[in-house]
């Protein structure tokens, strides 16, 4: 194995000093070293927006799609090989708003990729709307009277989809946020880690100190595999926000259910007969 420390080095970034990705991409990349992964085993998918910038800013296999669009691109891309680590960073607008859609029926194909929203309740890149986890009555430049949409709940939405790993970090502890991370890469199946990161420029509500005055872990006595334990937790946000891994079952993957993907051979190796090809196209004339 080759020194991976060396080689997912970080680029230089346009992000504004302060902001809660740069502890998000550092504990990301302690992550996939502690796990031994090399670059080229990496694959970082992305859609628009600044947490969508990770992928140009560590050295690795990397691909940007449309805003909320990541997802489609990831689950293709390990459908066709199945030896990728797969790791998507998106924002919670891209995630949770444009992306919906994808969020929702992505978590039932339970492909086996590693999620990673970077989630500061605001949009970052385009100059601070509010964004599908903003509090409501939250004051920005377009929602001048507050925001006055109930914001959305991707854990809670996560777990009622059907995910089975479902977790929530914050930036500021990047203890447990690498081991969250290892542990979503590691899990077979779709994993979700909701990251709470401040965005310093747009957000003055949600800072490093309001997160660090209400986040707390989940102790050992906290059993991740009862569901309705979970939902109650996934409820809860507000004066305090639990951390940790929320829910999680092991559940059958998509290659598990498919017959053609579950051999050893991941499908960009598999060979293309074309006769097979020619002999169900003609059944269809």
């Amino acid at each position: 194995m080759s020194d991976t420390s060396k080689e997912f080095c970080m680029y230089e970034t346009a992000w504004c000093p302060g902001c809660g990705n740069f502890g998000i991409i550092k504990c990301l990349k302690q992550a996939l070293e502690e796990l031994n992964k090399d670059p080229h085993e990496v694959l970082l998918m992305a859609g628009i927006g600044q947490a969508a910038k990770t992928p140009q800013y560590l050295k690795t296999n990397s691909f940007s799609g449309l805003h909320g669009r990541s997802l489609p691109a990831a689950i293709a891309a390990k459908i066709a090989n199945n030896n990728l680590t797969i790791v998507v960073n998106t924002g919670e607008g891209d995630s949770y708003g444009e992306g919906g859609n994808h969020f929702i029926h992505n978590i039932r194909r339970n492909v086996d990729i590693s999620h990673f929203v970077h989630d500061n309740q605001v949009y970052g890149l385009t100059k601070g709307q509010a964004s599908p986890t903003s509090s409501e009555g939250f004051v920005t430049g377009v929602q001048t009277e507050g925001s006055m949409n109930t914001p959305f709940n991707p854990l809670m939405m996560a777990i009622a989809a059907g995910a089975g790993f479902v977790a929530r970090s914050f930036s500021g502890d990047p203890v447990q946020l690498v081991e969250l991370m290892k542990k979503a890469i590691l899990y077979k199946g779709y994993a979700l880690v909701d990251i709470l990161q401040p965005c310093v420029t747009f957000n003055k509500i949600n800072t490093f100190a309001y997160y660090k005055k209400r986040v707390y872990h989940l102790d050992e006595s906290y059993d991740p595999h009862d569901k309705m334990a979970a939902i109650q937790k996934a409820l809860e946000f507000g004066d305090k926000i639990p951390t940790g891994i929320i829910y999680q079952e092991q559940k059958q993957t998509f290659y598990d259910k498919n017959k053609v993907l579950s051999t050893a051979i991941p499908l960009c190796e598999q060979k293309l007969d074309p006769s097979l090809l020619e002999k169900y196209s003609q059944e269809f004339i």
